[in-house]
């Protein structure tokens, strides 16, 4: 009879410049370059069967994820709200690089979370694409609104330059977007299952399906959970507090937010959802999350009844068999 060997967990702390490893009990310190990655890599390749661990640092860790994966060693990104917790659950309130780099290995430890997939080279551009365009259309409702606020004939002149500019920025993301879903015919088929929802238009279906690729593989009380929209009970006794959503995933909820705006008005479905709270006495925001939380439930429902979906999940089933 086999057994498999033990995972060895390794915390890596990454920060903009130095990363810190904390291996089987010993310290060591890289730079965060190409150089640094690499002696880190070959650290790892020393020790069989071992798993990194690291948080989420807003992009400082997707060169070091990306490698790893290259060298395929297990890697798994963690939420660092999660870490930070298991450490103040033991009484760790110290926080520096070295003792973060061990509270990472030991969180690997206790509670041996899944390794990360790597992403498809479109779907790490759709990201970045889709973030570009982000701050493009953040940066014009900006603008637009202090419009109003120039009266000087040159400042109102460049105003007007600076709009344009804006605008064609937009236009070229946007169908530097649809050029690279043109190279992948199976996310083109969920970006126009998406699209053809009312309220559901095509930005909103990049955003989505750029930050929760998971969409079509999860039950509905996972998606909800995932993307911040699961609200949390606040109970103790006689109390009965208020609920409220967070977490999860941001970006999805903004995209989600302009989307059941939209959906309140002319998806029938949701329309009649978002009356029927409001006639309750529901706050308008309770009565649009719900929308949110239904349309990212009918969502998911659509992305999981595509052929190429059923086929990826039959393969799975038979993998695992």
């Amino acid at each position: 009879m086999q057994t498999n060997p033990a995972v060895v967990y390794a915390g890596v702390d990454v920060a903009k410049a130095t990363l810190q490893l904390h291996l089987q009990g010993q310290q060591s310190d890289f730079s965060n370059t190409p150089k640094g990655l690499r002696e880190l890599c070959a650290e790892l390749q020393k020790v069989p069967n071992v798993q990194v661990i690291c948080e989420a640092t807003g992009g400082y860790e997707r060169a070091l994820v990306k490698l790893l994966h290259q060298e395929q060693i297990p890697v798994s990104v963690t939420n660092p709200a999660r870490v930070r917790a298991a450490a103040q659950a033991q009484g760790q309130r110290a926080k520096t690089d070295r003792i973060d780099a061990r509270v990472l290995t030991d969180y690997g430890q206790r509670y041996q979370p899944k390794a990360t997939p790597p992403t498809s080279a479109t779907q790490d551009q759709l990201v970045a694409q889709t973030q570009w365009l982000k701050q493009l259309i953040h940066g014009r409702a900006l603008a637009k609104t202090q419009a109003e606020h120039h009266q000087d004939p040159f400042v109102r002149r460049q105003h007007a330059k600076l709009m344009t500019h804006l605008d064609s920025q937009i236009e070229a993301v946007e169908k530097q977007i649809e050029a690279l879903l043109e190279q992948d015919a199976a996310l083109q088929q969920r970006v126009n299952c998406l699209d053809e929802i009312q309220g559901v238009g095509p930005r909103t279906a990049w955003m989505v399906l750029a930050h929760m690729p998971e969409l079509g593989r999860l039950n509905r009380h996972e998606v909800a959970a995932l993307a911040g929209l699961a609200p949390w009970t606040r109970e103790s006794g006689t109390m009965k507090g208020m609920r409220c959503i967070g977490g999860g995933r941001p970006e999805v909820r903004l995209a989600l937010y302009m989307a059941a705006l939209s959906a309140a008005r002319c998806n029938p479905v949701l329309r009649t959802l978002y009356k029927r709270l409001r006639a309750k006495g529901k706050l308008s925001k309770v009565a649009l999350t719900a929308v949110m939380r239904r349309l990212l439930t009918y969502m998911n429902h659509r992305i999981k009844a595509l052929p190429s979906e059923t086929a990826t999940a039959q393969t799975e089933v038979l993998q695992k068999a």
